[in-house]
């Protein structure tokens, strides 16, 4: 009998037990007394050794190794789809918001096929504006109509989330959908500011759940292909909803009565961390906010607190490549953590919003990951959040790069609203 056998068993069963301890939620480190020491990469190092002290060098060289190892490692690779935008304008309403919008429903096309995956965006104009208007676009958990409680707008019929009290029957919405989620979507706040809204429905591209994929983009390009599965290194669902957010981008920079140069990109929990990666990719989008994004977003994935790698990829690995897999329980060896993710919207506006019941997102690490992404902003000249310590609750904190922690659980509120208008206001003022 081999005699290390025993040696062997017993680490592979010790490994074990630790991913799975790592893996289960309820038992997640909560305690900052227990979070223990890490080490992050640098940000402002090459890999071949160059400390990287200017825009030049880091726009160049270091901003592409980035966005390779964040690829490799994490999202997966996105391709180069060949696209034909199609926009066909499906409805449109003048007084909408009791009057303040103009709202716009857009079939977007990206293919001749016309059983290819498509988007139906919905667009809010101010319509008391009289210049072009900046624009948030971020996606929406349940459809368009529970954005926004209006009897007009269409119940979509794609795969949703069984989730309690949304109203979801057989993962499909219903009338008690409506208007569900219209708290995390203070139209008429946005609106009175200025601000035109853009969203569109998440599944649209893909759903989400384990084989959405079949149904969504990835499988109707590999099936293009000939083939019937993705490489460890191609892209996740973040990777395609995020694509489709530079999609969306497109359009809305073709039109008139908004701003194609000042639409921010935002999210909030895993549309959060598709935000970021959204941004991180396409520098086109002018502003980038995280709300609440968590792991494999806006936190620390070294910081042993919350979320882990290991509790993502034990249910989650579909938003990711497969090599993320590779780093459950050992997030040291990935080249990247997630202040490199933030430091890759760098000089652009950049605003990181944690809660203080949202202790699976760890707002600390992703206050940390925010300070640690300023060496970048410094590079282009900017101050990044001009602190070190975490700020009391509900006190908007920065400069380039903004913070707050809201009182509250995990969720995006009209509070959140109003600091990300508050800070693109001062953003998008500033010369850049």
């Amino acid at each position: 009998m081999n005699a290390r056998l025993p040696v062997v068993l017993f680490l592979s069963l010790t490994l074990a037990a630790a991913l799975s301890w790592a893996a289960t939620p309820g038992e997640r480190n909560t305690d900052e007394n227990k979070v223990g020491p890490y080490t992050l990469p640098e940000i402002l190092l090459t890999k071949d050794g160059r400390r990287v002290g200017d825009a030049a060098l880091w726009n160049k060289v270091r901003r592409g190794e980035l966005l390779d190892d964040f690829a490799a490692s994490t999202y997966g690779r996105t391709p180069a789809i060949p696209v034909k935008l199609r926009a066909e304008t499906i409805a449109t309403r003048r007084d909408a918001v009791d009057g303040l919008a103009t709202r716009t429903l857009v079939r977007l096309r990206f293919f001749d096929d016309p059983a290819a995956p498509q988007i139906t965006l919905m667009l809010y104009v101010p319509n008391a504006t009289r210049s072009p208007a900046p624009v948030l676009l971020g996606l929406n958990y349940y459809g368009l109509a529970a954005v926004e409680p209006d009897p007009a707008l269409p119940l979509t019929d794609q795969w949703m989330r069984p989730t309690a009290n949304m109203g979801i029957v057989k993962n499909r919405a219903t009338e008690a959908t409506r208007g569900i989620h219209a708290s995390r979507w203070p139209l008429a706040l946005a609106l009175r500011r200025g601000y035109a809204v853009a969203t569109y429905y998440y599944g649209d591209l893909e759903p989400d759940h384990p084989d959405g994929w079949r149904d969504g983009l990835r499988g109707y390009l590999l099936r293009k292909e000939g083939r019937a599965a993705r490489g460890p290194d191609e892209w996740g669902a973040i990777g395609v909803w995020a694509w489709g957010l530079s999609r969306a981008l497109d359009y809305l920079q073709t039109l008139g009565g908004i701003d194609g140069r000042r639409v921010a990109v935002f999210g909030h929990s895993r549309h959060g961390k598709t935000a970021l990666w959204a941004g991180a990719q396409d520098e086109r989008f002018a502003a980038v906010i995280s709300n609440n994004s968590g792991e494999g977003g806006a936190s620390l994935g070294r910081r042993n607190f919350g979320e882990m790698i290991a509790d993502s990829v034990r249910v989650n690995i579909f938003w990711y490549c497969e090599n993320y897999r590779t780093y459950a329980g050992r997030a040291a060896a990935r080249p990247v953590d997630q202040h490199m993710l933030l430091a890759l919207a760098a000089p652009r506006p950049l605003y990181v919003a944690s809660a203080t019941l949202d202790l699976g997102a760890d707002p600390r690490g992703e206050f940390l990951s925010a300070v640690h992404a300023a060496p970048a902003y410094r590079l282009f000249g900017h101050e990044g959040l001009g602190a070190t310590e975490l700020p009391p609750p509900d006190t908007p904190i920065g400069h380039r790069i903004g913070y707050h922690l809201r009182t509250g659980p995990h969720d995006i509120a009209a509070y959140d609203w109003e600091q990300f208008i508050n800070f693109l206001d001062r953003s998008f003022a500033a010369k850049r």
